[in-house]
């Protein structure tokens, strides 16, 4: 199935429709499994939706029921110390969003008691939450019809709709997203073009390299993401350490380390106190 009419201005219901059944005939069949998906607890859909933010599903796997199970509600989170959130983070990477997660639940308890609000204007004024994040909230959290994409969903559209063209923006995709949602079951609708996604990651020459908003995940080996997580695992396992320690320990670049301390300090991951480095 496919069509002309990238607008989706003058689809016919038919159209949509048909859309529709390829997506949810393949969900019926090969829908995915995730611990996330079985559960409607909007602190639950929060975590894994700041957690997915660009990681696997696998990684997230192994790390999504630990965290709620140190951290069950809201008020857990907000009271915990960076060192165990850290230590709990350590393979996820982007450490930043386990902070943004603590000042989150921080803001959510002391502003909104304790129940994250159901808004999209609301939830992006929240910290490290955009646009394709909280209206994946509002979808699978409280099923309500709201319109984002992420890559998956930006594979399917492209995949269909956008064959022979390249170049292609997400501001041309999102009016398709809208035509075709099903607003009776946004959530479900979600997961089907998800899992869709997923599966044409596997089986076609990736669509996305067609989107102007594609990007390829800067080498992680060698790289200053890599120095940084070094340095907060060093500090979680040992605690706190003179800096030349840490230096002698890491065996890197010693002004590249220093930086990264200056960094990590201004952004609140770690404090410097008469040479020693530890946890914020």
């Amino acid at each position: 199935m496919r069509t002309t009419k990238v607008d989706g201005s003058s689809w016919s219901t038919e159209e949509k429709n048909s859309f529709r059944t390829t997506i949810h005939s393949f969900f019926r069949e090969h829908a995915r499994t995730f611990p996330w998906r079985e559960t409607t607890n909007p602190y639950h859909i929060l975590v894994s939706e700041i957690m997915l933010q660009q990681t696997q599903t696998e990684r997230v796997e192994g790390k999504y029921e630990r965290f709620l199970e140190t951290f069950p509600d809201v008020s857990a989170l907000a009271g915990a110390d960076l060192n165990s959130l850290l230590g709990l983070w350590q393979g996820l990477g982007y450490n930043r969003r386990a902070i943004a997660l603590k000042a989150i639940a921080e803001k959510v308890l002391n502003e909104f008691q304790g129940r994250l609000p159901e808004t999209e204007n609301e939830l992006v004024a929240l910290p490290g939450i955009g646009k394709a994040t909280a209206g994946a909230i509002l979808a699978f959290a409280f099923n309500k019809p709201a319109v984002f994409i992420e890559t998956n969903i930006r594979r399917v559209f492209i995949h269909f709709f956008f064959q022979d063209q390249v170049d292609i923006k997400d501001a041309q995709i999102l009016p398709l997203v809208e035509k075709t949602l099903d607003r009776k079951d946004p959530r479900q609708w979600y997961y089907a073009l998800m899992d869709y996604g997923a599966m044409l990651k596997k089986h076609v020459p990736n669509p996305n390299k067609k989107s102007a908003h594609y990007a390829r995940q800067a080498r992680f080996e060698g790289s200053n993401r890599q120095l940084r997580g070094m340095i907060l695992k060093k500090l979680v396992g040992d605690g706190p350490l003179g800096e030349k320690e840490l230096l002698q320990a890491l065996e890197k670049d010693p002004e590249q380390i220093i930086k990264n301390l200056v960094d990590l300090e201004k952004e609140g991951f770690i404090s410097r106190i008469a040479g020693f480095v530890k946890i914020a």
